[in-house]
This record gives C-alpha cells, structure tokens and sequence, in this order.
C-alpha cells in the first residue's frame, strides 16, 4: 500500500546487516563449507545457494520409524504401512521404534532411538510432540528427519514459539528436518516405466499437488515430491536448489503459500536459472484473502504480492495461477527442447476454429508470422486456392484424410520462421481425426520443432486421444486453448530468458562505495531525515538535486534566491516534514527579492501554527519542464531492501503505475522496469515534448540500487519524488527526497 505522499511503497522489515569498511564479515555455509568474503555482498548476504545432499532423504540405505505401529483402527499403522513398501522399493533396510511393541508387521523392534543397529540416515517421526526425539536423533548422528505433527505456526503465536523451538533444536543437532505438518507425498509411488526429463514437485499443501502427479497416467514422468508443510528446516529454496542439480529433472513444478526466506528463494531461483531448468510456480497471496487462509494453512509469510511476482519474473520463475495451467505448463517445459524460431502457426481444419485460436494466440502475445509467398504456393498443392493459408492455415478438412494430410504439416514445419504448430482439434470426427493425429504424431517425431494439440472434446476417452496423443513423448497435448496458448508464451519465453541471462548475484558489489563513507556519516538512526539532508544523502552517492540552500533569515534567503537564479522555489525543511504541499509549506515561481521574502515569513508562521520544527528554509533551482518521475526504496517482509520506479508526483498513487525490483540487477533489469510502467510514453515525447532522457533515469535507478545494497539496514524507506527526467541528454534532477532512517 502507498506509505506516504511520496510514493514509495512501504512495509515492515527485518534489520538487514550492513558491513562498513574493514569490518570482519563471517558468512554462512556455501555449498557446506563456511563462506568466504567473495560468497558475500555488500551488506554480508550470501551470493550462492547452498545444495543440500539430500541424496539419502530421497534414496536412504536405511530407515527409522518412531512410533511404527500395526495395530487395528490405529492412523499411524496405516503410515506405518506405507513406508514400508516405500522402503521396499527404494531398497531401504527399515527399523521400527516402538517402547513396547517386539515387532511391527514382522518386521523386529527396537524400544527406543538408542537402541538402533545401526546410524539411519532417514527417521520419520508418528509421534505428537518431535521435539524429545530430534534431540535423541541428534545423539545418534541421524541425517534427516520428517515431521508429520500439526499444530505449529499454523495455530498461531503459541504454534509459532513451538516451532520455533523445534526449529533451535534441529539447528543444535545437526540433522535436515521435513516438516512439521508435512505428510506421506514424498514417500509415494513413482512409475519407473517412462522416459524422458521429469518433472520434481514441490508443494505446501500435499492435496494441492495431486493433479501433477497424476500426469504419470498421461505419460509424463515424475521424479520426485517434495511436501515441505511448515518448514521449520528445510524449505522450497532447498529442493529448488537440488532439483535444478539432478540429470533427470527437466522441470520443477512448485505450489507455495508462503515463502520462508525471500533471499534463499531467490538464490535456488538463480541456481536453476544457470542451469536453464524451468520453475513453474502457484504461489498464493495475489489477494488479501489467499494470504490470509495461506498464513493459517502453514504458518508462512506471504508477503507483498507485487514484489513477489516481480522477484519471480526478475529470476525467471514461471508464475501460474491455476493447478491446471501449473500442469500443462510444467510439462511442456519439462520435455519440449529449445525452439529454433519463434513463429506461431495456427493449423486447423476449420476456418472459424483457426481464427479464433489466431486471435487469442495473438492476444496472448505470440508472434504469428505471415507465411511466405512460396509457402503459400507449396500448401495451396494440398489445399484449395479459396482457403487462407497465410497463417492461420485452414485445409478445409477433407486433405486430412489422405496422404495430403502430412505434406502440409510437413511443410509447415519447414519453414525456418516457424518454431510451433498448434493445431486446434474441437472434437472426434473418425475417420479423419484419427488419421490426422497420427499424422501430427509422426512429424512430431521427425522434427526438432514443438507440435502441440489442443484436444476439445470434453469425453478423453477416444482412442486418437488416449493411445495416439497421449502415447506421444513429442506431441504437447492440452484439453484447453487457453494452457496451451499460456504454455507456449512461456515456452518461448523461457527460452529467450535463459539464453541471455546473466546471474545479478556474479556483478553484486562485494564491497562498499566510496559513497558509502559518506552518506553513511550523514545517516540518523531512528529519524527522519529534512529534505535538505536527504538530498545530501542522494549527492553523496552522484544523484543529481538542484542548485539550492538552506537558510535562517529572510535577508539570507534574497540574497540565495540571487545565487541560485530566479524563479526559485521555497520550502520549509525539517526533519519530520513529510507532507509539505498539503500544509502549504511550498512556494514556487518566485522571481522577485520582495516575493521571497513574504514567502519567507509565510512559511515560517505556517510551521509556528502548525507546530512544524524547522532546521531552515530551502531556497530551490526551479526546474520546470520534464517528465516527473519517483524512484524509491523500502523494505519487503520477505525480500529485504527493493526498489520502486513509478510515475511521480500524485501519478504515483492515482495510477499506482510502479515497477519492483529486488537488488541486485543490472542495467538491463532497470530498463525492463520502465518499460513495464504503463505510462513509458511519457518518457518517449508526447503532444510535441522532446522524449525524455530515459539513460539518465535509470543511471538514478542503478545508484539508488546502490544505496539500497549498501545501507540496507540503515536506510528504512527513500522517496525521490519528483525525480524531473529532463530532455534527452541532460540527465534527471532530484526536486524533492524522504529519507528514514532506522
């Protein structure tokens, strides 16, 4: 929500720490080991994600069940049950625990965790309270842990101490903790039967991730499932960071309500990114009531949702809304390889069926290229001269039923600007569905281009859709236009940001600016700092502010209005002054000595009335023409310090037309966000204006990006409202600036 007349967007934070210059700076654990000072940021975060082993959680040698039970009408004897047969299968020796039971389901028992024969590497705790057991796990160097108990942070504040309490413990001892409020989904069965790259799921809510499992009944392979309930341990940025290691894993399907730590997040989000494995993601919280059931459900921080969607889109994180878009989606990244171009044809046997795909391909933002001449000419061999084949491609129905049929696929993908086929089948019609199916089936497999089929029949049991799409590891099959159109956006889209992407975290500043000196001897814990000291904030890191002073007398305020050069603008300075224009405490177009000092005795009986503290008054430069622009920065709940690029002055909050961003980012991103801004014509020229110097705006956003880096976890919130963007070539000029510290 808008914090201030200025425009920043503002919310509660944690105190991030910001290292001065020579100061010791230990880190975390790096890939298991302690972290040296190339591992860190400015402000002594971490660059790089740490992997976790989780190797012998997912295929243990051995297993501990505390708690193991077999007995009649009992829920963990059904658990018990189950992981059994899971161990079983993943070839795991198992050892129940139980104080008094001699065996469970044949298998001989051990009354306590000390008595186990041997160092487990996997316990799974069906017991009320885990807390007594992670300490006696701790002693026998157990390696992972699964909590299945409720009634943790999900409760509430007595939920939460609970947890966090479990959580110290887990710390203390050493070993990797799943859960608690986690269930049986990681323990599930996967079919071993299919082939190809496989999709790794990570979900909050286990009944939320049932739909993608079930897509290894539609052929799609399904690696591993990963239920992180609560997260007291470990989290989604752990298996993100793991899963984009594994071979096998072609895509990482996730559904979160909540992010533990935004930071780690967006490390394993980097991590994947290098390795171009694509993160589709449900996350909760796009309003006020998903944040509030998903803080209930798991206990989690939903936090800003503008910010969260930006950090995704910055990381390339793939986010969806619905379950269904999260399965097509995830599985069309997971097994469809690279494009070699770009183009879109819509191929169907119905005029009105192609158009209208066309049109919401084309409103979906795909790029449906006009075929060539000869292209056309070659299709119209197959096709009858009446019928358009320009792109959309409409056969008219009766070429599929013959040989005629794959030709015109055939050629299709031929052309070098076509890079997908998607073909719009509304229903069954035997004979000639079956037969072009098969036909899109085939040239699937002889192309390294991307064939998708968007099966409309509401039945799916028909053999052409069953045996013939479904038995296709090439052909993306989709039961409505609307994923398949999204898929594909995504898809191509993905692509384009994985070839260029370069990871923010290797250009992060290791250590501080020369600025940072500077501005940090100007910084006032607790306070608010007076316009006049937080534009000497924005100078000490090369921001442009216009010429002014500050002063204490009307004789010394002529005297700087003839320094500055008239038309000056006045402005009583101090340091709680947040709302200027509203108290009247602003004068501009002043051009005369004697309209300068009436201005300076209003001012100074406005803020005796109001009881405002002054340090001064402002004598200003007034800068008139210009795009009025604000960049800011505040904390996130989540994230940490982010910056803000909007139109400014009241634009801001009329339009609430803003970017985010989450440092650190480049030039390239600081561009994205004004080109994401739905008044960046503005910035181009309008109504005879010259455009505006959009370099020298982000030149601004990439030094406030410094700021934030650097004085993180001192600067509480910065306005630069209006931040005037001058013509082309002359820069951007600071009018006004906010600054709290904390």
């Amino acid at each position: 929500m808008l914090g201030s007349t200025h425009g920043t967007l503002t919310t509660d934070s944690r105190r991030a720490r910001v290292i001065a210059c020579g100061e010791p700076r230990p880190g975390p654990a790096v890939h298991g080991r302690a972290a040296d000072v190339d591992d860190l940021d400015v402000s002594g975060r971490p660059l790089y994600a740490d992997v976790p082993d989780l190797d012998r959680f997912f295929q243990p040698e051995s297993v501990a069940v505390i708690g193991a039970s077999d007995g009649g009408g009992r829920p963990n004897t059904g658990i018990t049950r189950q992981l059994l047969a899971w161990a079983e299968r993943v070839g795991a020796r198992v050892h129940p625990v139980h104080p008094t039971r001699p065996s469970v389901f044949g298998v001989p028992c051990v009354a306590s965790v000390a008595d186990l024969p041997e160092q487990v590497d996997l316990a799974v705790l069906l017991v009320a309270d885990p807390l007594p057991v992670v300490e006696e796990l701790a002693e026998a160097k157990v390696k992972f842990a699964v909590a299945f108990a409720s009634g943790f942070a999900e409760t509430g504040e007595a939920g939460a101490q609970a947890q966090e309490r479990l959580a110290a413990a887990v710390r203390r001892s050493g070993l990797r903790l799943l859960g608690p409020n986690t269930n049986l989904n990681a323990f599930e069965r996967f079919r071993e039967d299919l082939e190809g790259p496989a999709i790794a799921l990570i979900t909050q809510s286990g009944h939320q991730g049932r739909p993608v499992f079930a897509l290894q009944e539609l052929g799609i392979r399904l690696s591993h499932w990963a239920p992180t309930g609560n997260e007291a341990d470990l989290e989604t940025a752990d298996f993100i960071s793991y899963f984009a290691e594994r071979p096998e894993v072609g895509a990482i399907a996730c559904y979160v309500e909540g992010l533990k730590d935004g930071r780690a997040f967006l490390l394993a989000a980097d991590r994947a990114a290098r390795r171009k494995v694509p993160v589709v993601a449900v996350k909760v919280g796009r309003t006020e009531a998903g944040a509030r059931t998903a803080a209930s459900h798991t206990g989690k921080l939903t936090g800003a949702d503008d910010v969260v969607d930006a950090a995704m889109r910055q990381f390339g994180v793939v986010r969806v809304d619905g379950l269904d878009e999260l399965q097509d989606t995830a599985a069309l990244l997971a097994r469809a390889r690279a494009p070699l171009a770009d183009g879109v044809v819509v191929y169907s046997i119905s005029g009105g069926t192609g158009a209208h795909v066309a049109d919401l391909a084309a409103g979906a933002g795909l790029r449906l290229p006009v075929l060539s001449e000869d292209r056309q000419a070659e299709l119209h061999q197959w096709i009858p001269e009446y019928l358009s084949v320009a792109n959309p491609v409409d056969n008219g129905g009766h070429p599929v039923g013959d040989r005629r049929g794959r030709k015109i696929i055939d050629s299709i993908l031929d052309d070098p600007e076509v890079g997908v086929l998607i073909c719009p089948i509304t229903g069954p019609f035997p004979p000639l569905s079956d037969r072009l199916v098969r036909d899109l089936a085939d040239a699937a497999e002889a192309s390294d281009k991307l064939v998708c089929v968007v099966w409309g029949s509401p039945v799916g049991t028909e053999p052409a859709y069953r045996e013939v799409l479904l038995g296709s590891s090439r052909v993306a099959t989709f039961r409505t236009v609307g994923n398949c159109l999204t898929a594909v956006r995504t898809y191509l889209d993905h692509h384009r940001f994985v070839r260029s992407y370069r990871s923010p975290f290797d250009e992060a500043p290791r250590t501080p600016s020369p600025s940072f000196k500077k501005a940090r001897a100007l910084m006032q814990p607790g306070r608010q700092l007076s316009e006049h000291a937080a534009k000497q904030l924005l100078r000490a890191y090369g921001i442009r502010v216009p010429r002014e002073q500050l002063v204490t007398s009307a004789a010394a305020a002529v005297r700087a209005a003839g320094q500055v050069g008239y038309p000056v603008v006045m402005k009583a300075s101090g340091a709680q002054i947040a709302h200027k224009t509203e108290l009247g405490l602003v004068k501009i177009g002043l051009t005369s000595a004697s309209q300068v000092r009436d201005a300076y005795r209003e001012l100074t009986d406005i803020a005796r009335y109001e009881d405002v503290s002054l340090d001064g008054v402002l004598v200003c430069q007034m800068v008139e023409r210009g795009v009025e622009m604000v960049v800011g920065v505040t904390h996130d709940e989540l994230f940490g310090p982010t910056v803000t690029v909007g139109l400014g002055g009241v634009l801001v909050e009329v339009l609430r037309d803003a970017a985010v961003r989450v440092p650190p980012f480049g030039e390239e991103q600081a561009r994205d966000m004004i080109a994401e801004l739905r008044g960046r014509a503005l910035l181009d020229g309008v109504r005879g204006r010259p455009p505006a110097d959009v370099d020298g705006l982000v030149e601004v956003v990439l030094r406030v990006q410094r700021m934030a880096l650097e004085l993180g976890g001192e600067l509480a919130e910065l306005d630069i409202n209006p931040l005037m963007v001058l013509d082309r070539g002359q820069g951007a000029v600071a009018l006004d600036a906010l600054a709290v510290c904390r």
